[in-house]
């Protein structure tokens, strides 16, 4: 058993769940979100609470009953407070540019990059370099936060790229010089 499955969850006030099949949806100030609950797993809302239970015997069923419930809390939470995560341009001359819906990234190529948002996640800029997502939907802010990334990943030598807030690059030493003079 999961003990992450077991927890049941509380749905804070202004939060709805409702289950037809096996899609639950869930309302909240923020929107909406359905999810696809799989049919060996049991979802019952009784009043402010949600839990999830096995209905099988698979083995495999242990793993998916803690994700579906980890994956009900963070469409609650998004659906309250909403998700962000930060990416910063590092690097001579990198910059973005626009916000809402669309960003221009300007990262070292010889054209200027667009990356346009699905339409539930928000960009926001900050300072030229920083560019916070954000959204209702973990999945997808993570998504587009990644998908910003690998435009120009950081390279292991100076670090310049695009890097999430926080993120450590491991950097390589380089080459080894040679002494002046020395034979070769």
């Amino acid at each position: 058993m999961s003990r992450i499955g077991k927890t049941p969850i509380d749905l804070p006030q202004g939060v709805t769940a409702s289950l037809s099949g096996s899609l639950l949806k869930v309302v909240g100030p923020k929107g909406n979100l359905t999810l696809k609950v799989p049919e060996s797993l049991a979802v019952t809302i009784t009043g402010n609470v949600i839990t999830v239970k096995i209905s099988g015997s698979d083995p495999i069923l242990n793993q998916v009953y803690g994700l579906t419930r980890t994956l009900i809390q963070n469409a609650v939470t998004g659906l309250t407070r909403g998700w962000e995560k930060t990416v910063e341009l590092v690097g001579v001359g990198y910059k973005v540019s626009g916000g809402g819906s669309e960003v221009t990234l300007l990262v070292g190529f010889t054209h200027p990059v667009k990356v346009t948002a699905p339409p539930s996640v928000t960009f926001q800029i900050k300072d030229n370099t920083k560019i916070i997502i954000s959204g209702i939907d973990k999945m997808l802010v993570g998504e587009v936060a990644a998908r910003l990334r690998a435009i120009k990943p950081p390279e292991p030598y100076k670090g310049k790229g695009v890097r999430y807030l926080g993120e450590i690059v491991r950097k390589k030493a380089g080459k080894a010089v040679k002494a002046v003079g020395a034979p070769a």
